[in-house]
Protein backbone atom coordinates (compact mmCIF):
# COMPACT_ATOMS: atom_id res chain seq x y z
CA UNK A 1 0.00 0.00 0.00
CA UNK A 2 2.93 2.35 0.75
CA UNK A 3 4.30 1.70 -2.74
CA UNK A 4 0.90 2.57 -4.24
CA UNK A 5 0.72 5.81 -2.25
CA UNK A 6 4.26 6.67 -3.33
CA UNK A 7 3.40 6.06 -6.97
CA UNK A 8 0.25 8.20 -6.67
CA UNK A 9 2.20 11.06 -5.07
CA UNK A 10 4.99 10.89 -7.64
CA UNK A 11 2.50 10.78 -10.52
CA UNK A 12 0.63 13.82 -9.18
CA UNK A 13 3.85 15.82 -8.81
CA UNK A 14 4.95 14.84 -12.32
CA UNK A 15 1.61 15.89 -13.85
CA UNK A 16 1.63 19.15 -11.90
CA UNK A 17 5.09 20.20 -13.10
CA UNK A 18 4.44 18.95 -16.65
CA UNK A 19 1.19 20.93 -16.72
CA UNK A 20 3.15 24.01 -15.66
CA UNK A 21 5.55 23.47 -18.57
CA UNK A 22 2.68 22.86 -20.99
CA UNK A 23 0.53 25.87 -20.00
CA UNK A 24 3.50 28.22 -20.20
CA UNK A 25 4.56 26.82 -23.59
CA UNK A 26 1.11 26.78 -25.14
CA UNK A 27 0.53 30.42 -24.14
CA UNK A 28 3.68 31.41 -26.01
CA UNK A 29 2.63 29.33 -29.02
CA UNK A 30 -0.72 31.10 -29.06
CA UNK A 31 1.05 34.44 -28.73
CA UNK A 32 3.26 33.68 -31.75
CA UNK A 33 0.26 32.51 -33.80
CA UNK A 34 -1.76 35.56 -32.82
CA UNK A 35 -4.53 33.52 -31.21
CA UNK A 36 -6.85 34.78 -28.50
CA UNK A 37 -7.27 33.02 -25.17
CA UNK A 38 -10.35 31.26 -26.52
CA UNK A 39 -8.46 29.68 -29.42
CA UNK A 40 -5.45 28.77 -27.28
CA UNK A 41 -7.56 27.14 -24.58
CA UNK A 42 -10.19 25.45 -26.74
CA UNK A 43 -7.86 24.04 -29.41
CA UNK A 44 -4.16 24.04 -28.51
CA UNK A 45 -4.48 23.26 -24.80
CA UNK A 46 -7.67 21.20 -24.93
CA UNK A 47 -6.58 18.81 -27.68
CA UNK A 48 -3.08 18.46 -26.26
CA UNK A 49 -4.20 17.58 -22.75
CA UNK A 50 -6.96 15.31 -24.06
CA UNK A 51 -4.35 12.84 -25.31
CA UNK A 52 -4.39 10.52 -22.26
CA UNK A 53 -8.15 9.95 -22.21
CA UNK A 54 -8.20 9.71 -26.03
CA UNK A 55 -5.43 7.12 -26.26
CA UNK A 56 -7.00 4.82 -23.64
CA UNK A 57 -10.27 4.09 -25.52
CA UNK A 58 -8.47 3.79 -28.88
CA UNK A 59 -6.12 1.14 -27.50
CA UNK A 60 -8.86 -0.60 -25.52
CA UNK A 61 -11.31 -0.78 -28.46
CA UNK A 62 -9.29 -0.98 -31.66
CA UNK A 63 -6.62 -3.30 -30.26
CA UNK A 64 -8.81 -5.36 -27.93
CA UNK A 65 -9.05 -8.41 -30.18
CA UNK A 66 -12.82 -8.32 -29.67
CA UNK A 67 -12.61 -8.89 -25.91
CA UNK A 68 -15.78 -7.58 -24.27
CA UNK A 69 -14.04 -6.45 -21.07
CA UNK A 70 -11.58 -4.34 -23.07
CA UNK A 71 -14.44 -2.73 -24.97
CA UNK A 72 -16.13 -1.97 -21.64
CA UNK A 73 -12.98 -0.17 -20.48
CA UNK A 74 -12.88 1.80 -23.75
CA UNK A 75 -16.55 2.80 -23.67
CA UNK A 76 -16.26 3.67 -19.98
CA UNK A 77 -13.31 5.97 -20.69
CA UNK A 78 -15.20 7.61 -23.58
CA UNK A 79 -18.28 8.29 -21.46
CA UNK A 80 -16.34 9.06 -18.30
CA UNK A 81 -14.37 11.97 -19.77
CA UNK A 82 -17.35 14.28 -20.54
CA UNK A 83 -18.94 13.19 -17.25
CA UNK A 84 -15.86 14.22 -15.26
CA UNK A 85 -15.34 17.47 -17.18
CA UNK A 86 -18.91 18.67 -16.65
CA UNK A 87 -19.65 17.37 -13.14
CA UNK A 88 -16.23 17.48 -11.46
CA UNK A 89 -13.73 19.65 -13.35
CA UNK A 90 -15.95 22.71 -13.94
CA UNK A 91 -17.19 22.63 -10.31
CA UNK A 92 -13.54 22.42 -9.23
CA UNK A 93 -12.89 25.63 -11.18
CA UNK A 94 -15.68 27.38 -9.29
CA UNK A 95 -14.23 26.20 -5.99
CA UNK A 96 -10.74 27.32 -7.08
CA UNK A 97 -11.98 30.84 -7.83
CA UNK A 98 -13.49 31.13 -4.36
CA UNK A 99 -10.44 29.52 -2.75
CA UNK A 100 -7.88 31.80 -4.42
CA UNK A 101 -10.16 34.75 -3.69
CA UNK A 102 -10.19 33.87 0.02
CA UNK A 103 -6.37 33.83 -0.09
CA UNK A 104 -6.34 37.29 -1.69
CA UNK A 105 -4.88 35.98 -4.97
CA UNK A 106 -7.75 37.16 -7.20
CA UNK A 107 -11.29 38.58 -7.30
CA UNK A 108 -14.24 36.24 -6.49
CA UNK A 109 -15.73 36.27 -10.00
CA UNK A 110 -15.08 34.65 -13.35
CA UNK A 111 -14.08 36.93 -16.22
CA UNK A 112 -15.36 35.25 -19.37
CA UNK A 113 -16.41 35.97 -22.92
CA UNK A 114 -19.89 34.35 -22.79
CA UNK A 115 -20.15 34.10 -26.58
CA UNK A 116 -17.03 31.92 -26.83
CA UNK A 117 -18.06 29.68 -23.91
CA UNK A 118 -21.58 29.25 -25.31
CA UNK A 119 -20.02 28.34 -28.66
CA UNK A 120 -18.14 25.43 -27.05
CA UNK A 121 -21.07 24.24 -24.95
CA UNK A 122 -23.45 24.37 -27.92
CA UNK A 123 -21.23 22.12 -30.04
CA UNK A 124 -20.80 19.73 -27.12
CA UNK A 125 -24.55 19.42 -26.60
CA UNK A 126 -25.16 18.76 -30.30
CA UNK A 127 -22.35 16.22 -30.73
CA UNK A 128 -22.74 14.31 -27.48
CA UNK A 129 -26.53 14.40 -27.71
CA UNK A 130 -26.39 12.84 -31.18
CA UNK A 131 -24.04 10.10 -29.95
CA UNK A 132 -26.23 9.18 -26.98
CA UNK A 133 -29.38 9.24 -29.12
CA UNK A 134 -27.68 6.76 -31.45
CA UNK A 135 -27.22 4.36 -28.53
CA UNK A 136 -30.93 4.61 -27.72
CA UNK A 137 -32.06 3.92 -31.31
CA UNK A 138 -30.23 0.85 -32.56
CA UNK A 139 -30.67 1.43 -36.31
CA UNK A 140 -28.46 -0.49 -38.75
CA UNK A 141 -25.67 1.68 -40.16
CA UNK A 142 -26.64 4.72 -38.08
CA UNK A 143 -23.48 4.46 -35.95
CA UNK A 144 -21.22 5.00 -38.96
CA UNK A 145 -23.25 7.96 -40.22
CA UNK A 146 -23.16 9.64 -36.82
CA UNK A 147 -19.40 8.97 -36.49
CA UNK A 148 -18.78 10.79 -39.79
CA UNK A 149 -21.11 13.58 -38.68
CA UNK A 150 -19.16 14.04 -35.42
CA UNK A 151 -15.81 14.30 -37.20
CA UNK A 152 -17.27 16.89 -39.59
CA UNK A 153 -18.87 18.70 -36.64
CA UNK A 154 -15.48 19.13 -34.97
CA UNK A 155 -14.02 20.52 -38.19
CA UNK A 156 -16.87 23.03 -38.35
CA UNK A 157 -16.32 23.85 -34.68
CA UNK A 158 -12.66 24.74 -35.30
CA UNK A 159 -13.56 26.83 -38.37
CA UNK A 160 -16.28 28.70 -36.47
CA UNK A 161 -14.04 29.21 -33.44
CA UNK A 162 -11.38 30.74 -35.68
CA UNK A 163 -13.98 33.16 -37.04
CA UNK A 164 -14.94 34.14 -33.50
CA UNK A 165 -11.25 34.37 -32.58
CA UNK A 166 -10.70 36.99 -35.30
CA UNK A 167 -13.49 39.04 -33.72
CA UNK A 168 -11.73 38.85 -30.32
CA UNK A 169 -7.99 39.41 -30.85
CA UNK A 170 -5.32 38.24 -28.41
CA UNK A 171 -5.34 39.81 -24.95
CA UNK A 172 -2.42 41.90 -23.74
CA UNK A 173 -1.90 39.91 -20.52
CA UNK A 174 1.72 39.46 -19.52
CA UNK A 175 3.01 35.93 -20.06
CA UNK A 176 5.58 34.47 -17.70
CA UNK A 177 9.02 33.91 -19.31
CA UNK A 178 9.31 30.69 -21.28
CA UNK A 179 11.00 28.15 -19.01
CA UNK A 180 13.05 26.59 -21.84
CA UNK A 181 14.25 29.88 -23.32
CA UNK A 182 17.37 31.77 -22.29
CA UNK A 183 16.03 34.82 -24.08
CA UNK A 184 13.17 35.13 -21.59
CA UNK A 185 13.89 37.19 -18.52
CA UNK A 186 11.91 37.88 -15.34
CA UNK A 187 10.69 41.36 -14.61
CA UNK A 188 7.67 43.59 -14.71
CA UNK A 189 7.55 44.04 -18.48
CA UNK A 190 6.67 41.64 -21.25
CA UNK A 191 9.35 39.01 -21.88
CA UNK A 192 10.91 38.92 -25.38
CA UNK A 193 9.27 36.48 -27.75
CA UNK A 194 11.27 33.23 -27.74
CA UNK A 195 12.08 31.18 -30.85
CA UNK A 196 9.86 28.37 -32.11
CA UNK A 197 12.19 25.53 -31.13
CA UNK A 198 12.23 26.10 -27.34
CA UNK A 199 8.46 26.67 -27.40
CA UNK A 200 7.86 23.39 -29.24
CA UNK A 201 10.39 21.52 -27.08
CA UNK A 202 8.73 22.73 -23.88
CA UNK A 203 5.22 21.82 -25.09
CA UNK A 204 6.33 18.33 -26.15
CA UNK A 205 8.17 17.80 -22.85
CA UNK A 206 5.09 18.92 -20.94
CA UNK A 207 2.84 16.59 -22.92
CA UNK A 208 5.15 13.62 -22.40
CA UNK A 209 5.25 14.33 -18.68
CA UNK A 210 1.47 14.71 -18.53
CA UNK A 211 0.83 11.44 -20.36
CA UNK A 212 3.44 9.56 -18.30
CA UNK A 213 2.12 10.95 -15.02
CA UNK A 214 -1.47 10.13 -15.92
CA UNK A 215 -0.39 6.61 -16.93
CA UNK A 216 1.37 5.99 -13.61
CA UNK A 217 -1.63 7.41 -11.75
CA UNK A 218 -4.00 5.07 -13.58
CA UNK A 219 -1.69 2.12 -12.90
CA UNK A 220 -1.65 2.87 -9.18
CA UNK A 221 -5.43 3.29 -8.95
CA UNK A 222 -5.90 0.20 -11.13
CA UNK A 223 -3.94 -1.88 -8.66
CA UNK A 224 -5.91 -0.57 -5.70
CA UNK A 225 -9.24 -1.08 -7.51
CA UNK A 226 -8.31 -4.63 -8.54
CA UNK A 227 -7.69 -5.47 -4.90
CA UNK A 228 -11.19 -4.19 -4.13
CA UNK A 229 -12.69 -6.24 -7.02
CA UNK A 230 -14.16 -3.24 -8.86
CA UNK A 231 -15.79 -4.03 -12.23
CA UNK A 232 -13.85 -2.76 -15.31
CA UNK A 233 -16.71 -0.56 -16.59
CA UNK A 234 -17.25 1.08 -13.20
CA UNK A 235 -13.50 1.64 -12.88
CA UNK A 236 -13.47 3.36 -16.26
CA UNK A 237 -16.49 5.50 -15.46
CA UNK A 238 -15.59 6.63 -11.95
CA UNK A 239 -11.83 6.25 -11.40
CA UNK A 240 -9.80 6.24 -14.62
CA UNK A 241 -11.17 9.60 -15.90
CA UNK A 242 -10.16 11.27 -12.62
CA UNK A 243 -6.55 10.50 -13.51
CA UNK A 244 -6.80 11.13 -17.25
CA UNK A 245 -8.51 14.48 -16.65
CA UNK A 246 -5.66 15.63 -14.40
CA UNK A 247 -4.06 17.66 -17.25
CA UNK A 248 -7.18 19.77 -17.76
CA UNK A 249 -7.62 20.17 -14.00
CA UNK A 250 -4.07 21.27 -13.30
CA UNK A 251 -3.79 23.48 -16.39
CA UNK A 252 -7.02 25.25 -15.56
CA UNK A 253 -6.13 25.66 -11.88
CA UNK A 254 -2.82 27.26 -12.87
CA UNK A 255 -4.63 29.70 -15.16
CA UNK A 256 -7.30 30.44 -12.52
CA UNK A 257 -4.54 31.32 -10.05
CA UNK A 258 -3.06 33.63 -12.72
CA UNK A 259 -6.49 35.23 -13.28
CA UNK A 260 -6.60 33.97 -16.88
CA UNK A 261 -10.17 32.74 -16.68
CA UNK A 262 -10.75 32.62 -20.43
CA UNK A 263 -7.88 30.15 -20.85
CA UNK A 264 -8.95 28.09 -17.85
CA UNK A 265 -12.56 27.62 -18.97
CA UNK A 266 -11.75 27.22 -22.68
CA UNK A 267 -9.30 24.44 -21.80
CA UNK A 268 -12.19 22.49 -20.28
CA UNK A 269 -15.02 23.35 -22.68
CA UNK A 270 -12.76 22.78 -25.68
CA UNK A 271 -11.83 19.37 -24.27
CA UNK A 272 -15.56 18.63 -23.87
CA UNK A 273 -16.14 19.25 -27.58
CA UNK A 274 -13.15 17.13 -28.57
CA UNK A 275 -14.18 14.28 -26.26
CA UNK A 276 -17.73 14.36 -27.64
CA UNK A 277 -16.52 13.92 -31.22
CA UNK A 278 -13.28 12.02 -31.90
CA UNK A 279 -13.22 9.43 -29.05
CA UNK A 280 -16.97 8.93 -29.39
CA UNK A 281 -16.50 8.24 -33.10
CA UNK A 282 -14.06 5.46 -32.18
CA UNK A 283 -16.70 3.97 -29.89
CA UNK A 284 -19.39 4.23 -32.55
CA UNK A 285 -17.26 2.48 -35.16
CA UNK A 286 -15.42 -0.03 -32.97
CA UNK A 287 -18.16 -1.25 -30.61
CA UNK A 288 -21.89 -2.10 -30.83
CA UNK A 289 -22.45 1.15 -28.86
CA UNK A 290 -25.08 -0.42 -26.61
CA UNK A 291 -25.00 1.38 -23.27
CA UNK A 292 -26.25 -0.03 -19.98
CA UNK A 293 -27.79 2.11 -17.24
CA UNK A 294 -24.37 3.09 -15.89
CA UNK A 295 -23.26 4.52 -19.22
CA UNK A 296 -26.57 6.17 -20.03
CA UNK A 297 -26.78 7.75 -16.58
CA UNK A 298 -23.32 9.32 -16.82
CA UNK A 299 -24.12 10.61 -20.32
CA UNK A 300 -27.43 12.11 -19.22
CA UNK A 301 -25.76 13.73 -16.19
CA UNK A 302 -23.09 15.26 -18.43
CA UNK A 303 -25.68 16.59 -20.88
CA UNK A 304 -27.88 17.95 -18.07
CA UNK A 305 -24.97 19.74 -16.39
CA UNK A 306 -23.75 21.22 -19.70
CA UNK A 307 -27.28 22.34 -20.60
CA UNK A 308 -27.58 24.04 -17.20
CA UNK A 309 -24.29 25.90 -17.69
CA UNK A 310 -25.37 26.90 -21.21
CA UNK A 311 -28.73 28.26 -20.01
CA UNK A 312 -27.10 30.22 -17.19
CA UNK A 313 -24.86 31.99 -19.69
CA UNK A 314 -27.75 32.62 -22.06
CA UNK A 315 -29.78 34.16 -19.24
CA UNK A 316 -27.28 36.15 -17.17
CA UNK A 317 -24.23 36.37 -19.51
CA UNK A 318 -21.87 35.15 -16.77
CA UNK A 319 -21.23 32.38 -14.29
CA UNK A 320 -21.05 32.80 -10.54
CA UNK A 321 -18.46 30.41 -9.06
CA UNK A 322 -21.04 28.84 -6.74
CA UNK A 323 -23.23 27.99 -9.73
CA UNK A 324 -20.41 25.92 -11.20
CA UNK A 325 -19.87 24.17 -7.87
CA UNK A 326 -23.51 22.99 -7.86
CA UNK A 327 -22.69 20.81 -10.88
CA UNK A 328 -20.88 18.38 -8.56
CA UNK A 329 -24.32 17.22 -7.40
CA UNK A 330 -24.55 15.11 -10.58
CA UNK A 331 -21.25 13.39 -9.81
CA UNK A 332 -22.11 12.75 -6.17
CA UNK A 333 -25.60 11.57 -7.11
CA UNK A 334 -24.24 9.01 -9.55
CA UNK A 335 -21.73 7.79 -6.97
CA UNK A 336 -24.49 7.33 -4.39
CA UNK A 337 -26.63 5.49 -6.96
CA UNK A 338 -23.75 3.07 -7.58
CA UNK A 339 -23.36 2.40 -3.86
CA UNK A 340 -27.07 1.72 -3.44
CA UNK A 341 -27.37 -0.45 -6.58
Amino acid sequence: MLATLGLLTGALLLVLYAAHLFTNGVEWMGKRLGFSHGMVGSILAAVGTALPETIIPIIAILFSGGEHSHQDVGVGAILGAPFMLTTLTLPLLGAAVLGFSALGRREPRLRLNPKLVQHDLGYFLIGYGAAIATACFQIAGLRYVVACFLIGLYGHYVWRLRRLDLEHPADDDLIAPLIFSRRSRPGGRQSPTPAWFPIAAQIVTGLVGIVAGAHFFVEAIDGAAAALAVQPLLLSLMITPIATELPEKFNSLIWIAQRKDGLAVANITGAMVFQATFPVSVGLIGTPWQLDWHGLTTAICALAAAAGYFLLLARQRRWHPWQLIIGVVFYLGFGIALLLA
